[in-house]
């Protein structure tokens, strides 16, 4: 018979991401904790953890256990923290990866209000273009645009693209018009994401669905702040993330540019590590994000 709490233990080795981590939460001798997992995983007759001198990095096996256990754990351990606290209010450390640009379009004033509705919280933000690995940088819950993957964790889609895409500036449009269709942004100057050839492929949603169409320019940058600067320098067509875009035509700043067409998969999604229920900061923290995002009229962040 498995010991339940050897299962406890690993699941507090993942998410600390080490041993001697775990121990230390744990209050026991790093070889004890060690000893424990190499006996959880001889009774299941697999490995569940690869171990190196840099980080622990889950098995395909230990993926799948972890993902059936988590979730148990957490609940048990969750309500045994209700009964200590009386309460169910939200507390503790929320680790929060998003996109490098997250605070240019979600407010400081926000998370402030958070941290004040909820005294308890403590927020600790990792801001990266770069896909978190939730496991080892012991993230809570990920904030990701673009399309949702699988990518081995628990997501949804919690927001859709629903605004523009396609701007430029009036100057531009000035000296070169209009385009009416896609097939005319063949004769413009787009701006798009960095490539040696100088030419990009723009997915689309339209009138007709789905729809793609290749795109040339002579300025490339491989961030989204850089296309906006040159869109808004008037040195072409940008195909912008729409929350960004919106932000931008808003302002006067760029115009919409054949508005019928949307990106495609720029909705904004949540990942997490558990399948089961998440912890009330946690849920706290993704309710103030689609709460806010929503009242402000904010379709999406980016990738």
């Amino acid at each position: 018979m498995l010991d339940l709490n050897d299962i406890a233990m690993f699941v507090q080795v993942v998410h600390c991401g080490s041993f001697a981590e775990a121990a230390r939460r744990l209050g026991m001798p790093p070889n004890t904790v060690s000893r424990r997992i190499q006996q959880l995983e001889t009774r299941l007759g697999t490995r569940l953890l690869q171990r190196s001198t840099r980080k622990l990095t889950l098995t395909s096996a230990g993926q799948g256990f972890h993902e059936r256990c988590v979730g148990a754990v957490d609940d048990l351990l969750e309500a045994g923290q209700d009964l200590i606290t009386g309460s169910s209010e939200p507390s503790g450390r929320v680790r929060v990866a998003a996109p490098a640009d997250f605070f240019d379009f979600f407010e400081m004033a926000w998370v402030s209000e958070f941290l004040t509705a909820y005294p308890r919280v403590r927020l600790d933000f990792v801001l990266s273009d770069a896909k978190a690995d939730l496991i080892a940088e012991q993230i809570d819950v990920a904030f990701r645009g673009g399309p949702l993957r699988d990518s081995g964790y628990v997501g949804r889609q919690i927001l859709d693209p629903r605004s523009v895409g396609m701007v430029a500036s009036p100057d531009y449009l000035a000296a070169r018009g209009s385009p009416r269709t896609l097939q005319d942004l063949a004769s413009h100057d787009c701006v798009i994401s960095a490539h040696p050839g100088g030419h990009a492929t723009w997915h689309l949603i339209g009138p007709k669905g789905e729809e793609e169409v290749q795109v040339t320019g002579r300025f490339s940058g491989n961030t989204a702040q850089s296309q906006r600067k040159a869109a808004v320098a008037g040195l072409g067509i940008a195909l912008l993330p729409p929350l960004m875009a919106k932000l931008e035509v808003d302002a006067g700043v760029l115009v919409p540019v054949l508005p019928q067409y949307q990106p495609n998969g720029y909705g904004l999604n949540v990942l997490y590590p558990s399948r089961r229920q998440l912890p009330p900061a946690v849920s706290a923290f993704i309710g103030l994000v689609i709460r806010k995002m929503n009242a402000a009229d904010v379709p999406q962040v980016y990738q």
